[in-house]
């Protein structure tokens, strides 16, 4: 059974959130606005926070630096998800996978089911870890981006979650890179 083992120390990790917007500034950005508090909440570090229009290339870029940052584990993106002309979040961050998380995209589907019914087949939710950052693309509501959180990514993210997590694996992210994988 899925249970948070008190015995073990927590172990805070850095996210950055990007919101992909052609219409949002910090001041009225509530999706951004919800993760950070979550992140902050849970005992995380708020790495970065930033706000992109529906760009292919500057969603690119934004998430590539991040990426390249060292002192960052996990990027959330939020917004952009949908199918709209302008929706092109995950055009642009999928390339950057080394190995995409579909898991995540079941199951997010899975927790938007129980409130919004099949309206959840308009999200194109998705994750993968980029050279060795987790990288997940959220819907650009701050409900969902709640339910994403509250639902997967506050116990994928707590080294204490039983019976596995993200963050126990982090250390052995590169191990092909640094020639120590078979």
């Amino acid at each position: 059974m899925a249970r948070i083992d008190e015995s073990r120390p927590f172990i805070p990790v850095s996210i950055a959130v990007l919101t992909v917007s052609d219409s949002r500034e910090l001041a009225d950005d509530r999706s951004g606005a919800t993760l950070a508090e979550l992140i902050e909440k849970a005992g995380h570090r708020l790495a970065g926070r930033a706000i992109v229009k529906d760009d292919i290339a500057h969603i690119r870029a934004r998430v590539l630096g991040w990426i390249a940052d060292p002192e960052i584990d996990v990027v959330l993106t939020t917004g952009g998800t949908g199918f709209t002309g302008r929706d092109v979040t995950p055009e642009a961050v999928k390339p950057l996978f080394d190995k995409e998380i579909d898991g995540f995209s079941t199951v997010f589907h899975m927790l938007s089911f129980q409130k919004i019914e099949t309206s959840t087949i308009q999200s194109r939710a998705c994750a993968g870890l980029a050279q060795e950052t987790f990288v997940f693309c959220l819907p650009g509501s701050p409900g969902a981006c709640r339910d994403a959180w509250t639902g997967i990514l506050q116990w994928q993210l707590d080294n204490r979650y039983r019976p596995c997590n993200l963050v126990e694996i982090m250390p052995r992210l590169g191990e092909h890179r640094n020639g120590r994988g078979g």
